[in-house]
């Protein structure tokens, strides 16, 4: 029986480092809009929903999906984990695909990739990037996630920590040790009982960075769309050859330091 893959895009306006991110324009369309569009193009997915927050601040995104006639769910501000679980248990998906909204040059070949990974060798999460102390080969920006809804469930019930919770996923993979099974290809069963994998890059881009965090970011990322015409068609190997065309796209956000793992918004935690 055919299962049903789900893309859940995460995103909120109360972003900590560039709050109303989500709703900037790049090249005269909203970053979300750029996301769910790109995220559209990927052949296996059967839906993509928008997954914000209750939170009065996102009001502006529920109202931009109902004029879009985007798919949207309004979860937990913090408790990401559980906005996932909810919108999937709503949408009845068989298989959850994770992207945020701050990726708006995520690649649907790439998104293929980690769901055909994940149903072909039944794999419970595939990836094609792990936080450190994992090394990442594709740029930051191409991150796709992907679980099976059997074990989202299982980590939205017992998974307890703040960061487990605010990262959605950290649950599945958090001290998984992991072999290489080929040059493109590591795998292992993290301390959970969750069969990993993630998927590399032969050759390694993982210092590249394609999101939208920081006024930086997204200075960077209208250029990129402005060299493509405001196009959003192009494939992230065309990116690639964007930025080594053009060197000096690259020192726009060169100097911007990735956030962790470890990292979780303080406002979380404050009664």
């Amino acid at each position: 029986m055919k299962q049903k893959v789900v893309a859940i895009i995460q995103g909120r306006m109360s972003s900590s480092r560039l709050p109303g991110k989500i709703l900037a324009d790049i090249a005269g369309q909203p970053m979300l809009s750029r996301v769910m569009i790109r995220t559209s193009r990927a052949k296996t997915l059967d839906q993509i929903i928008f997954a914000t927050t209750t939170d009065a601040s996102d009001d502006p995104v529920a109202e931009y999906c109902d004029l879009a006639g985007l798919d949207y769910t309004r979860g937990s501000l913090f408790d990401v984990l559980d906005r996932y679980y909810q919108t999937a248990s709503q949408a009845k998906a068989d298989v959850v695909v994770r992207i945020t909204a701050d990726c708006p040059v995520i690649d649907p070949d790439l998104i293929d990739d980690v769901v055909n990974t994940l149903l072909e060798d039944e794999y419970d999460f595939v990836c094609n990037r792990l936080p450190p102390p994992w090394n990442r080969t594709y740029p930051i920006g191409l991150d796709v996630e992907a679980c099976t809804f059997k074990a989202l469930k299982k980590a939205w019930k017992d998974a307890k920590e703040p960061q487990h919770r605010e990262h959605a996923m950290p649950y599945f993979y958090e001290e998984v040790k992991l072999s290489a099974i080929s040059r493109q290809l590591s795998e292992g069963t993290s301390p959970h009982g969750f069969k990993v994998a993630l998927l590399n890059h032969v050759t390694d881009f993982g210092d590249y960075r394609w999101t939208v965090d920081t006024p930086e970011d997204l200075e960077f990322m209208r250029e990129v769309y402005k060299l493509f015409d405001g196009r959003d068609d192009f494939s992230w190997k065309e990116v690639l050859d964007l930025v080594h065309d053009n060197p000096e796209l690259m020192k726009i956000n060169a100097g911007v330091q990735h956030k962790t793992l470890k990292d979780i918004d303080t406002r979380a935690t404050k009664k």
